[in-house]
């Protein structure tokens, strides 16, 4: 016996393509029904249960009961940022379809990665927060949080951004995430949660149904121009 966790539990719970994918599709935090999950792995209902089970079963996934469907969601937000790290360090996607191709050109622009913007969107958006000095990077390479200056506070609070941790919280306010799709790290944490409402809020970026993708509006793209001088 040794002291070291047994991290072969969860690898074993991951490494199959099925639930791999169910995992993926749930990395937006929607909660899905066994059966469009199934449709998305191309796999029998009665596979799918028996994987969602066991992922349910080893803590990756949980499950609640609604009439005579179940929906599933990942547990918690250190499975999706887990995901999105092995995403980042797989090789890449071979397009074998048209369709592919598409999805892949969309999820590589903009989506959602768990509560937080992902994406060329979601890098674009970090690289500007650090141009402009809202945001500067930590003098320590071990550190995975981007520190907040007074005038990014300023700046924050007058879009409308809430950067206040509640009482006792331990999440990250600012944290660098590896985007598996552009190489470069993305805004996570409560402000890169705040912004995905704020956007919403502002309608400059609209989820697609079922979809991890999101859409950015006119809107969007003008204001994002205007007042980040992003463009997308």
């Amino acid at each position: 016996m040794n002291a070291y966790p047994n991290i072969t539990v969860i690898a074993s719970l991951i490494a199959d393509t099925s639930r791999s994918i169910f995992l993926s599709s749930l990395l937006d935090g929607r909660a899905l029904p066994a059966g469009e999950l199934a449709y998305m792995a191309g796999v029998s209902p009665q596979t799918a249960s028996n994987h969602l089970a066991k992922l349910v079963n080893g803590g990756l996934l949980q499950v609640e009961q609604q009439g005579r469907h179940r929906y599933y969601r990942l547990a918690n937000r250190d499975i999706a940022d887990l995901i999105e790290k092995m995403a980042a360090i797989a090789p890449p996607v071979q397009i074998r379809s048209l369709k592919q191709s598409n999805q892949l050109q969309q999820l590589s622009c903009a989506r959602t990665c768990y509560d937080h913007l992902a994406g060329k969107l979601g890098t674009s958006l970090c690289e500007a927060l650090l141009r402009k000095g809202y945001l500067v990077e930590p003098k320590e390479t071990h550190n995975k949080d981007f520190i907040m200056t007074e005038k990014g506070k300023q700046w924050f609070a007058e879009f409308g951004i809430q950067c206040q941790l509640k009482p006792g919280s331990r999440r990250a306010i600012a944290r660098k995430c590896l985007d598996w799709s552009e190489r470069r790290h993305h805004l996570s944490g409560l402000l890169g949660e705040q912004f995905v409402q704020r956007f919403l809020a502002l309608d400059w970026i609209r989820q697609k149904p079922g979809h991890r993708s999101i859409e950015i509006t006119d809107a969007g793209k003008a204001g994002l121009y205007e007042v980040l001088d992003i463009s997308i």
